[in-house]
């Protein structure tokens, strides 16, 4: 990864801290993007002084505003004239029904929408980078809907539940990311998305959660991995030269995987693309995506 610039969204904890320790020490310069300063730059001096000694440097990002992802964005183009690879990392899992300052339900807010407009704020530049990679966290709960995203409810106003809502995000991730797969011309810039495995990132623990959240997470963490072992897949997607020009896949930690059928509807990733663009787009004339459907 010598000479290769990766941002890693949520870079600060979890999956997305050790993703960006193991690629610096690969060599790559890592691009922290995270809201939280202290810890981003606690991050980043982890790497500058660790083993290997690698370049990294911290960016503000906060997916529930996208006035934020629009100034990281900036800010990205402006100081590194490359970007190799884009891993889409962050995520959050919600209780209750919240909004982002946009108005926007906050799990597919931050999840899906804010990463679907972080990627093509910079998708330009991972281009004129080539060969350059998005890789997508998504999870296998994304099968947990059978019947497809509920495009009359998106913002989950008729009801929340906050795993059917994180299981919708996903299920997000992975049609968005096959549709930037069929847009994107894969000898420049590949798209796949990946579920890690079950992690203990604490992210469902760590905002205190009651319900079936918490008692999920509490369940599940005894047979859950470390966050290290769980950015392995990240790392390998990111930077394998094994998988060049791989693109449009889902993959279950390191290897290919099934997506559900609700995942494989073009139509539907069609539909969700439109949707999630005017969402996004609202009041701003925003940059041009590559052709489509």
């Amino acid at each position: 990864m010598r000479g290769r610039t990766v941002l890693i969204t949520g870079g600060s904890a979890g999956i997305g801290r050790e993703t960006a320790i193991r690629l610096a020490q690969l060599g790559a310069t890592v691009i922290i993007a995270a809201r939280d300063e202290a810890r981003g730059r606690r991050v980043v001096e982890e790497i500058r002084t660790g083993d290997g000694a690698g370049d990294a440097a911290w960016v503000r990002l906060d997916l529930a505003s996208r006035a934020s992802i629009r100034a990281c964005a900036d800010e990205v183009l402006a100081r590194w004239d490359r970007l190799d690879v884009l891993v889409n990392n962050a995520a959050v899992i919600c209780a209750e029904r919240l909004e982002t300052e946009d108005g926007f339900e906050q799990t597919l807010g931050v999840n899906h929408l804010g990463h679907f407009l972080l990627t093509s704020l910079l998708v330009e530049r991972l281009a004129r980078s080539s060969p350059a990679r998005i890789v997508n966290l998504s999870s296998t709960l994304h099968w947990f809907v059978p019947f497809g995203l509920d495009f009359a409810d998106l913002q989950s106003r008729r009801g929340y539940d906050g795993l059917v809502a994180y299981a919708r995000s996903k299920l997000a991730n992975v049609c968005f990311t096959r549709e930037l797969a069929r847009r994107l011309d894969p000898a420049r810039v590949t798209a796949n998305s990946l579920c890690p495995g079950m992690v203990d990132t604490r992210q469902a623990g760590g905002r205190g959660s009651p319900g079936t959240i918490g008692m999920a997470a509490e369940l599940a963490r005894p047979f859950s991995l470390s966050p290290a072992a769980g950015a392995r897949a990240v790392v390998r997607l990111a930077s394998s030269p094994a998988l060049a020009g791989r693109s449009g896949g889902h993959w279950l930690m390191g290897f290919p995987a099934l997506a559900s059928w609700a995942a494989s509807d073009r139509a539907a990733a069609c539909r969700l693309w439109d949707a999630s663009d005017a969402l996004v787009r609202q009041g701003s004339a925003g940059r041009a995506w590559p052709a489509g459907c």
